[in-house]
């Protein structure tokens, strides 16, 4: 007779805790190839023009200075010899200098990256806000009026470029309304308020709370609702079809089958046994849209002169300063990298079929 062996508590989560350790390392492991390879794109892309001197200052200076400042640059040693010496900087966290107005990348980084990541935030609220509700509500209308408006309008959400539906946003309400501000994070009384306080954070709704002013709170907030809706229902649409979709797919699930023919109302089975699980893809698919929306801040706030990394990239590219451009991307290559990889970790923690 054969006697049946139980595996031991500890044996099963040791098991358990390093699987999920082997996962951790491997995601972390892999982050160091994908930010070689982006970096080393960018920096290619940025050569395909020849040096960054003859793009920024070609025609404005004479053959000889121009000569004179491309060597003093060592823009005319070997494009390996430079590339090694770029990487080497990027380990020691030197992105280089601007050739435009001669500041250091990295201080450009730190004095505009807060108010693009202010402005990330802001639309992600406003993206879960729209997108999982909505998303929610059709799919409790399955195949119905509502359902197929709600598609049509993620859709539209989706594919609107970003630069038309915030210039048709300041239309409506900052034009024709005339209820928002037009453009800016803050009017200037209010700026001045918060540059009075000692170490200011820049990201200014942290900072008007400080004042704790309620007129500054109530503006900074009001300059932040349209390029927040703007870059938002770019991200809401991709959510709200796919809160859609895996809440469908939830429905046809054996245990909600089971609930429902033990007489479980639908609102009921929607709310405690559909909702929750099909929300799972959506933290996975943050660390997406975390690029999709770098990549979306550029023209939002270039649209509303939002002064963060995305409108400063564009006057660097106007100025054809490929230094700055090369190093601002870099580094939100190196964001996106990392956000993915913190997005993989938390949801092999929700769910531990992902770590196999």
């Amino acid at each position: 007779m054969s006697v049946a062996v139980d595996t031991p508590p500890e044996t099963t989560t040791k098991e358990s805790g390093g699987s999920l350790g082997r996962y951790i390392l491997v995601r972390a492991l892999l982050i160091i190839p994908t930010v070689f390879i982006l970096v080393t794109t960018v920096f290619l892309l940025m050569r395909t023009t020849g040096d960054p001197i003859t793009a920024s200052q070609g025609g404005r200076l004479p053959p000889d200075q121009l000569a004179e400042r491309i060597h003093a640059a060592g823009y005319d040693r070997p494009l390996i010899t430079q590339y090694l010496e770029y990487l080497g900087g990027i380990l020691r966290g030197d992105f280089g200098t601007t050739l435009s107005d001669r500041r250091p990348v990295t201080e450009v980084l730190l004095t505009f990256g807060s108010a693009t990541l202010e402005l990330a935030i802001y639309a992600l609220i406003v993206a879960f806000l729209l997108g999982i509700p909505l998303g929610r509500l059709a799919a409790y209308h399955r195949d119905k009026a509502p359902d197929a408006v709600l598609r049509v309008s993620a859709i539209l959400a989706y594919a609107t470029p970003v630069f038309f539906a915030g210039l048709l946003l300041k239309l409506i309400f900052s034009v024709w309304l005339g209820v928002l501000p037009v453009a800016g994070r803050a009017s200037t009384r209010a700026e001045l308020t918060m540059q009075k306080l000692d170490n200011p954070t820049g990201i200014y709704l942290i900072d008007a709370i400080r004042t704790g002013d309620p007129a500054v709170i109530g503006d900074v907030l009001t300059h932040a609702v349209l390029p927040a809706l703007t870059l938002g229902l770019l991200t809401a649409g991709v959510f709200l079809r796919l809160v859609r979709t895996n809440v469908i797919s939830t429905f046809g699930a054996g245990y909600v089958e089971a609930a429902r023919s033990r007489g479980v109302p639908e609102r009921r089975l929607l709310r405690k046994h559909a909702y929750k699980p099909a929300l799972i893809p959506i933290i996975t698919v943050i660390g997406l849209q975390i690029a999709l929306l770098l990549g979306g801040a550029v023209l939002t706030e270039t649209t509303f002169e939002w002064k963060g990394l995305g409108f400063q990239l564009a006057q660097y590219l106007q100025a054809r300063d490929f230094v700055a451009v090369q190093g601002i991307v870099a580094v939100l290559a190196v964001i996106v990298a990392l956000t993915n990889f913190i997005v993989d970790v938390i949801a092999a923690l929700i769910d531990p079929r992902v770590r196999y």
